[in-house]
C-alpha cells in the first residue's frame, strides 16, 4: 500500500513534516524561504497558498503553519514598537477548505483558530519543553491528558539550568539541549525557534492515518 501523501505549508525547517514523516507520510514542504535544513521529504520554494492551489489534488492531507509572530506572546514587544505582522490564518483557512481535503492549521495561543486541541510538550515522554501549541481540523483530533506542569522552565532565552525545560525562543541558548530533545540535531538556532517538536504532528499523523485508512474511511464516508 503506498504512502498517503501531506503538504506541509510554511514548513520553514520541518519540525512538523519530520513528525508526519515518522507517522507514515510522505511529506512534501513548500516555503517562501528557502530551507537548506529540511529532511521530512521533497521541499519547494515558493508561496505556500499559491502552492496549495494549484497542486492540493497530489496531496491526501494538508497541514498549515502560517507565521504566527502577529499572535505570539515572544513578539509582543515588537508589535509594539511598530512592527507588522501579517495575519495569513483566514486566507489560509479558506483556502484549505476550497481544497475539500482534510487539513490542520497550526499556531500558538492566542491565534483565531476555531474549536482547536492543545498539545505540550508535557504531554510526551521525554520532551523537556512546555511550548503549546493550537491545532485546528476538520477531522476529529485528540490530544493525550495534560500533565500539570511541574518543571521550571528556563527564563526566555535563557540557557537551562539542571532540571529546568527549555523555551526554543528567538536567539536562545541551549541549542543542543533543544537539539536532543526534539530530535531534531540537524536544525540551527533559528529554524528550532521556529518550528514544531515533531512528537507533536506524530502524534496527529496517526490520528489522521487511522481515520483515513479505508476501512475507517468508507465507515465514515
Amino acid at each position: 500500500m503506498s504512502k498517503l501523501k501531506l503538504l506541509d505549508l510554511y514548513c520553514c525547517g520541518g519540525g512538523a513534516g519530520w513528525g508526519y514523516h515518522f507517522a507514515g507520510f510522505e511529506v512534501t514542504g513548500v516555503d517562501i524561504e528557502a530551507q537548506p535544513k529540511y529532511r521530512a521529504g521533497k521541499f519547494i520554494q515558493g508561496d505556500a497558498i499559491e502552492y496549495l492551489t494549484a497542486n492540493y489534488n497530489d496531496f491526501d492531507v494538508i497541514h498549515a503553519s502560517p507565521p504566527c509572530q502577529r499572535f505570539s506572546k515572544s513578539a509582543q514587544q515588537w508589535r509594539k514598537d511598530g512592527k507588522d505582522y501579517p495575519d495569513l490564518v483566514e486566507a489560509t483557512r479558506k483556502a484549505l477548505i476550497d481544497t475539500g481535503k482534510p487539513y490542520i492549521i497550526e499556531n500558538v495561543e492566542g491565534a483565531p483558530l476555531i474549536n482547536p486541541i492543545l498539545l505540550c510538550g508535557g504531554m510526551f515522554e521525554g520532551l523537556k519543553m512546555y511550548r503549546h501549541r493550537l491545532f485546528e481540523s476538520n477531522l476529529e483530533i485528540s490530544a493525550p491528558p495534560h500533565p500539570v506542569h511541574t518543571h521550571k522552565q528556563a527564563k526566555m532565552g535563557r540557557k537551562p539550568k539542571q532540571g529546568e525545560y527549555i523555551q526554543m525562543v528567538g536567539h536562545f541558548s541551549g541549542v543542543a539541549m533543544a537539539q536532543e530533545t526534539t530530535g531534531l540535531t540537524w536544525l540551527g538556532q533559528y529554524e528550532l525557534a521556529q518550528c514544531i517538536p515533531p512528537q507533536y504532528t506524530q502524534h496527529l499523523g496517526k490520528q489522521i492515518i487511522e481515520y483515513l485508512s479505508p476501512q475507517k474511511y468508507n465507515q465514515v464516508a
